[in-house]
């Protein structure tokens, strides 16, 4: 912390200031000091500059205050040698003798209360740390980093409610001003949004820190902490696996393990196939694992008899009066990653009606994207509601991503004219 140097860059200007029995600084407190105060003012400060905490400590305890300027003086040398020494009781004692003069700046006093309420969140003290806080405010201190700070607090307290606010206040404020969120900021919010079991706010804050830090690792934090914790429809769990996959964010046997199951209980034998080759392709799974190998036992002719049977399907699709066995064929497709001919056949379901118009759109604008329309993939996601929304906003994520590498690869203008 440096504040000590602020507080000394911010003195050193008065401290040098040729003697006055009664004068103002930049509308700064009345200056009331002695020769021989200031002398060792100066050295203690000099002493200081150098790391010579032995020596500034000296000087300091030398310092005999005469005047109320003398007293704010001294507290802010002792504040300063708490800093150096890294002794955080000792900076906290130093300022409220600061407080105790009529001399500290009223420019500086709103920070300076902000700082003691810093420091006794710090040593524990969060009663005064509310209370320095509050005053901050009322001198009109009131920062994103306090708004930060009371969350904290009511952390340490055991109180995430609490907390909650004062996050979102702090992160809507930077919205505002157009600054980026630190990625700290976002753990924290989605800590206390799972904390307290508010599934849909947790997946706003992993969908938005997503679309600012969007490395392999960041997916699979967001997506595989997100699945679990939501009790989400087995359908959207699977949507968000295969995001997961797309994203190349399939880091562990447990990825691909879980992913393989849920796709075996939906009703795709070939897509868990597929998942569990997958896994032994990347080395996460081996063949001596035990549940994932009699698993491929048990689906390997089911996924013969599935792809034998889609012609069949499809055909009894177009034929159907209801969009329901369009969306069933579509599924189908969709699981064999066969995108063209999915998004063919979800616009088909959608069409005849009957079904659920969300799955079959968020479905279709995934398949769009996979096929490589992410335009139109991004225009069908955006209209998708309900619990299906939160398949729409991961995918949309991913389809922004895709766009952007699009963007990158693209040669320029000057490159396509040379």
């Amino acid at each position: 912390m440096k504040l000590g140097y602020m507080l000394a860059a911010a003195m050193s200007v008065v401290m040098l200031a040729s003697p006055s029995a009664a004068k103002k600084k930049d509308n700064g407190p009345v200056i009331q000091m002695s020769d021989d105060f200031r002398t060792n003012v100066q050295a203690a400060q000099a002493a200081l500059r150098a790391g010579d905490v032995s020596t500034a400590s000296a000087r300091i305890s030398a310092l005999n205050p005469a005047t109320d300027f003398e007293a704010y003086a001294a507290a802010g040398l002792r504040f300063e040698l708490a800093v150096q020494r890294q002794n955080i009781q000792a900076e906290r004692l130093a300022l409220t003798d600061m407080f105790k003069t009529g001399s500290v700046p009223k420019t500086d006093a709103p920070r300076l209360r902000y700082v003691a309420g810093y420091l006794s969140y710090v040593v524990g003290n969060y009663d005064d740390a509310f209370a320095q806080l509050d005053y901050a405010r009322t001198l009109g201190y009131d920062n994103i980093d306090a708004s930060l700070l009371r969350a904290d607090i009511y952390l340490r307290k055991n109180k995430p409610k609490e907390a909650w606010p004062f996050v979102q206040e702090a992160m809507a404020r930077k919205r505002a001003a157009g600054e980026k969120i630190p990625a700290a900021w976002f753990d924290r919010a989605i800590s206390l949004t799972y904390q307290a079991g508010n599934w849909a706010d947790l997946g706003a804050l992993y969908r938005e820190r997503l679309s600012l830090y969007r490395t392999t690792r960041d997916w699979r934090s967001a997506l595989s902490n997100y699945l679990p914790a939501a009790a989400l429809d087995p359908q959207i769990q699977l949507d968000l696996y295969r995001l997961q996959a797309a994203s190349g964010a399939m880091a562990s046997e447990r990825d691909y393990q879980s992913y393989a199951q849920l796709a075996e209980k939906a009703g795709y034998p070939a897509e868990t196939k597929a998942i569990i080759e997958a896994g032994r392709s990347t080395g996460k799974l081996t063949s001596s694992q035990n549940v994932t190998s009699q698993l491929l036992k048990a689906v390997t002719p089911k996924a013969t008899k599935e792809m034998a049977a889609l012609p069949a399907v499809t055909k009894k699709a177009a034929s159907a009066s209801s969009g329901e066995p369009a969306l069933i064929a579509a599924d189908t497709y969709f699981s064999l990653a066969q995108y063209p001919k999915a998004a063919e056949l979800y616009r088909l379901a959608l069409t005849k009606g009957g079904i659920n118009d969300d799955q079959a759109n968020a479905r279709l604008g995934i398949s769009l994207a996979r096929s490589g329309d992410l335009a139109g993939a991004k225009t069908v996601l955006a209209n998708v509601k309900g619990n299906w929304s939160n398949v729409a906003g991961f995918w949309s994520i991913w389809i922004e991503e895709q766009s952007q590498k699009t963007a990158q690869r693209a040669p320029s203008v000057s490159q396509t004219s040379s």
